[in-house]
């Protein structure tokens, strides 16, 4: 079986590691993307022109041209959970299996939110650079964890795991999320009380823009966004809006609208906001429990078997091509 993992070389080391490559290599011959730029398009379709399996790093789009020009493929594996720029309607015409990671990140990416609580209200990175910049930074009054509001938007695995770390801080929860049986208030309710607003919704059609111009003007002011989702679920402009007429304390981000999901540059640098480069979910912890897993669905699907996080099992005719 040969296998195309279309992780960079920077990516390969950050986001898959070495133990998953040789997992890899023990099921067959693994084709390696050698270039920094992300392996997609026409490129994509041309290094996969002789594999059977394609692992997948998420800025490695799966469209339609590249099920149906390449009879050879078998399965695209994605090594993350977000397969929206996989066409996967296009996959199962063409009998082509996709499968996707599951979550390894909830406690890298909910430790992320507990940092970013702790800096929001004490100024640690703001007085980091003054210190830096040889200047010694006025005292400002903090705001203590315990006692405050927090509302979390979106009750899923990361969701849980932030409520839990605010409740054990001794923080007031708030949650809302219609598709989960929790106890919970509405979105308008969570803006109006939270002192820290973290957005976990999925992001969907229906959360483009959740939070936007409506929901800055129905919170606090002086109370602080932190997004460590999807870019989508802020409208950046509205946000721009809330942080120049002080209604928001700050803000914080992991995600934006920039490449790959990176927070937009001119935000980031503003001081009233702390941002980091997509990395909430980057820990050694974290990484092998995707990549790991895509070698465990790839040991199954050499042997004929649709793996846990398959998404089309049911269209999956090309199993009948995998040799034995």
């Amino acid at each position: 079986m040969k296998i195309l993992l279309t992780h960079s070389p920077e990516a390969r080391e950050l986001y898959y590691g070495d133990r998953a490559l040789a997992g890899l290599r023990e099921l067959g011959e693994v084709k390696l993307h050698d270039v920094a730029e992300p392996l997609a398009g026409e490129a994509l379709i041309a290094a996969a022109a002789d594999c059977e399996l394609v692992v997948s790093y998420r800025q490695s789009a799966g469209p339609a041209a590249l099920f149906e020009r390449l009879p050879k493929l078998i399965s695209f594996l994605r090594c993350a959970i977000d397969i929206r720029n996989v066409d996967v309607p296009a996959a199962s015409k063409a009998g082509v299996l996709v499968t996707q990671a599951s979550a390894g990140f909830v406690t890298s990416v909910a430790e992320m939110v507990l940092g970013f609580l702790v800096d929001l209200s004490r100024g640690i990175t703001r007085s980091a650079i003054e210190y830096r910049a040889g200047r010694v930074p006025g005292a400002r009054m903090g705001r203590e964890l315990k006692g405050s509001t927090l509302g979390v938007v979106g009750y899923g695995a990361i969701g849980k795991e932030v409520v839990r770390i605010g409740k054990a801080l001794g923080m007031r929860v708030l949650i809302h999320d219609p598709y989960q049986p929790v106890e919970q208030v509405s979105l308008e309710e969570l803006l109006a009380q939270a002192d820290y607003v973290v957005p976990l919704a999925v992001a969907t059609a229906e959360t483009e823009n959740l939070i936007g111009e409506r929901a800055f003007s129905l919170m606090k002011r002086g109370a602080y966004l932190i997004n460590v989702s999807r870019g989508n679920l802020v409208d950046e402009r509205a946000l721009e809006a809330a942080l120049d007429s002080g209604k928001l304390g700050g803000c914080a981000m992991d995600v934006g609208r920039a490449a790959d999901q990176m927070p937009t540059p001119r935000l980031a640098a503003r001081p009233d906001v702390l941002a980091t480069p997509h990395t909430a979910g980057l820990t050694r912890a974290a990484i092998e429990h995707q990549s790991l897993e895509t070698v465990a669905q790839a040991a199954e699907i050499a042997q004929g078997r649709a793996p846990k996080g398959s998404v089309n099992a049911e269209h999956w005719s090309r199993r009948s091509r995998i040799s034995r």
